[in-house]
């Protein structure tokens, strides 16, 4: 009977009310008393593609694929000031296949935050809402620098090896800089210990789907053995299940597959650290350029200027050459000097920026590389900002 009664008040409950899930920008709701097998609306962002975008540009462009399986009954786009105000103007969708229509224009864009929200309704009730913000001019850059930003640390540390010998002081490093990391800049720091090739690639694409915005930076810093092929002429991270004769490399994680990857990360600032042995041919040619010189006003328009271009930076901790694991208890020397660093807050402006953490890892027996790859853009930085 108790059972009979909980179901009845089930249907009632479902046939009575709607279902709103929501997560960060999108949104979907769902009227259960229209049909209760509705399939929501699925929209494709083109342009801009990420949640939170800059523009330098007062004109943007916006594209967006809009598709559903059951037919379309509106499709509208607002443009607002604030992601729950009114809308400024709007513009519906001609649609003339009941299951898919578009938006391909050209909009205005506003000083300060600039809200595009895109509402697909189906003949079944269901409705799905994404959102898209875009910021345009200094002051609502400059804001989002000091305060709506993000600096995330990803770092590896691997001690123990199923087939290679073990290290010292990977872990030991690792928890020291994600120490500093968080109690001195305010990142948001994970550590992984011990990893296998699966859980590397798996952590790696875990960070591929957060939603970052656009001045949120990703440090990512791996720890451990490195191995350097000649005859494929490339360089290796090696897993804590990787093989110790593995002729194919398998079992290995290419310098190659890593570049990619990280790459195509979508956060606009990524700066990758290797002390692994061999680090130095994670890229073939060491980056000619640096950061491009600006006379600074002050910090806040800096630090905008800093993180205005797409940074895709890296440092390891010597060349195509072995490099010293360090006595037990007292951190490799790469990871001593990269400490040091961040304990020097950057100086009196308490900015640390690539340049000076560089002059610190050239004071290494091995040569340190430091150099640029994927979508890097001249001019580009990672900043640590000391609270």
């Amino acid at each position: 009977m108790k059972a009979l009664i909980f179901s009845i008040l089930f249907v009632l409950a479902t046939l009575t009310s709607a279902q709103i899930v929501s997560s960060r920008s999108n949104e979907v709701q769902v009227d259960l008393s229209s049909d209760l097998n509705a399939s929501f609306a699925q929209i494709e962002w083109i342009s801009p593609r990420l949640e939170y975008t800059n523009s330098e540009e007062k004109k943007l462009e916006i594209k967006a694929n809009i598709t559903s399986n059951n037919p379309l009954e509106s499709v509208t786009l607002h443009f607002k000031r604030k992601k729950e105000g009114e809308p400024v103007a709007s513009r519906t969708a001609y649609i003339e296949d009941e299951h898919k229509t578009n938006f391909d224009l050209t909009l205005r864009m506003l000083d300060g935050d600039n809200w595009i929200e895109i509402v697909a309704k189906t003949t079944t009730g269901s409705i799905t809402r994404e959102y898209r913000n875009i910021k345009v001019g200094m002051d609502a850059i400059g804001d989002a620098v000091m305060a709506d930003r993000q600096d995330y640390a990803l770092l590896f540390g691997i001690n123990k090896y199923d087939y290679w010998s073990d290290l010292v002081n990977p872990v030991y490093d690792v928890e020291a800089i994600g120490k500093e990391l968080e109690e001195r800049y305010g990142f948001k720091v994970e550590i992984v210990t011990d990893a296998n090739q699966d859980m590397v690639m798996t952590k790696l694409r875990e960070y591929a789907q957060i939603n970052y915005k656009p001045q949120d930076q990703l440090l990512i810093f791996f720890a451990g053995h490195g191995q350097y092929d000649d005859v494929f002429g490339e360089g290796f991270l090696v897993a804590t299940n990787s093989l110790r004769n593995d002729v194919s490399k398998n079992s290995y994680i290419s310098h190659n597959r890593i570049r990619s990857n990280i790459n195509n990360i979508p956060c606009e600032h990524i700066f990758l650290t290797m002390d692994v042995c061999f680090g130095g041919t994670f890229d073939p040619l060491l980056a000619s350029s640096r950061s491009a010189a600006y006379e600074e006003t002050n910090d806040r328009e800096y630090l905008v200027r800093k993180l205005s271009k797409k940074t895709r930076k890296y440092l390891t901790s010597g060349s195509k050459e072995y490099v010293s694991d360090g006595v037990a208890g007292s951190h490799s020397p790469f990871a001593r000097n990269f400490i040091e660093a961040l304990k020097s807050n950057g100086g009196d402006d308490r900015i640390l920026i690539l340049s000076e953490i560089n002059s610190y890892m050239e004071r290494l027996k091995s040569t340190p590389r430091f150099g640029a790859f994927g979508n890097d853009e001249n001019g580009s930085d990672f900043v640590f900002i000391a609270r």
